[in-house]
């Protein structure tokens, strides 16, 4: 019976080696879309420096005059929807002008906001990891505000406009 125990238990191996090379060669196929972030990391430098950069204008969606759907070119960035659903593309801003998007954050999250025409607008938010967004009003308005609740409670980001620059608004807890 020692025998046919060693052939079982080297079978049984074998099989295990050529099923591991099989998952390991499918995962090489597929690469970084299963394994890792497409495009990589970026660091807080490159962050930085994509957020300065000047936003592109989207083309209007057809017959609609709304701006296209998030599955076309957009800036890059993402936030999350307004009812805490996990985070999405979202369109440029109406005509904005090159130089006057500012970034925000606080314990809760992170916001871009930028002044055009109609006011200030938010062009990105994205909440901290633990934390969601509860409430967002991007404008255009005379100030924009987002609300982000999370284990620390409740952080919000509120921006108007001053002489064509967007600033924090003082916190009126």
């Amino acid at each position: 019976m020692g025998r046919r125990t060693f052939l079982v238990a080297a079978g049984w191996l074998a099989t295990a080696l050529v099923a591991t090379v099989i998952g390991l060669a499918a995962i090489q196929l597929v690469g970084e879309s299963l394994t890792g972030t497409p495009g990589g990391v970026r660091s807080q430098d490159e962050v930085a420096r994509a957020l300065a950069e000047p936003v592109p204008t989207t083309p209007a969606g057809p017959s609609t005059g709304e701006p296209a759907s998030p599955a076309a070119p957009t800036t890059p960035g993402t936030s999350a929807a307004p009812d805490g659903q996990s985070p999405t593309a979202v369109p440029a801003s109406p005509s904005a002008e090159p130089g006057n998007r500012r970034s925000f954050s606080s314990p809760g999250g992170s916001a871009v906001a930028e002044c055009v025409p109609g006011g200030v607008y938010l062009s990105f938010w994205s909440p901290q990891q633990g934390y969601r967004v509860d409430d967002v009003d991007r404008g255009p308005d005379d100030d924009a505000e987002v609300t982000f609740v999370g284990p620390s409670g409740k952080h919000e980001l509120s921006v108007r406009c001053v002489g064509g620059v967007p600033v924090l608004e003082p916190d009126d807890d």
